[in-house]
């Protein structure tokens, strides 16, 4: 077993720990931190795949953009965590069964498998893994990365539409108004002339 070998199984059994703390933990920001942890082991085991361009995406996508929302919402909404206890013990049964039948499927993949696997060939000192990437998805997967694209486009319209209804009273900005308004408009200016007070025989008479 040499250095690869001992760093795969260091990233994978972190990654296993960090997948279990996401499901098992009761506090929803340590979850998120768990899945985190996760993803950055995952790009770990990307980059010894020597996929560069993949462990960067994941980095720059899922824990700079996508975690960092999921932060900000799990922190907004005040997720009340004793309610998400209660169902817990209702949904364990479905947890439990679709857990098994992934477990036996990687061990029947694991047993049946023949990982005689050849040695991957030397890449050239000038091989670039996200020109390979791209030159595959705009060949031979073209159709299917513009129907994935148009996809996520529909998702995106579909969102906007549904989130963004019309509601009664509410106000709306006119940019060509506001750049065209002037000080007049908004200020007045009052010359107030100043008072006499008020004499004792009035005060007297007003107690």
């Amino acid at each position: 077993m040499d250095f690869k070998d001992l760093v795969f199984y260091g990233l994978a059994a972190i990654l296993l720990l960090a997948g279990l703390r996401v499901i098992t933990s009761r506090n929803p920001v340590h979850s998120a931190l768990s899945l985190v942890l996760a993803f950055f082991t995952a790009a770990g085991l990307w980059l010894l795949l020597q996929a560069e361009f993949l462990a960067i995406t994941l980095v720059l996508v899922y824990i700079g953009a996508v975690m960092v929302l999921f932060m900000f919402v799990v922190m907004m909404l005040d997720i009340n965590t004793e309610e998400m206890r209660r169902g817990f013990w209702s949904y364990l049964p479905a947890g439990l069964l679709v857990g098994g039948l992934m477990v036996a499927e990687m061990l029947l993949v694991l047993r049946a498998g023949d990982w005689d696997l050849p040695e991957p060939a030397a890449l050239s000192a000038g091989y670039s893994n996200t020109k390979a990437l791209g030159r595959l998805l705009y060949t031979e997967y073209v159709y299917a990365f513009e129907l994935a694209a148009v996809l996520l486009l529909v998702a995106m319209i579909a969102a906007i539409v549904l989130t963004h209804r019309k509601r009664s009273g509410n106000k709306q900005m006119q940019a060509g108004l506001q750049v065209k308004v002037r000080r007049e408009d908004r200020i007045r200016l009052v010359n107030l002339k100043p008072q006499k007070p008020e004499t004792g025989s009035d005060t007297d008479a007003g107690g």
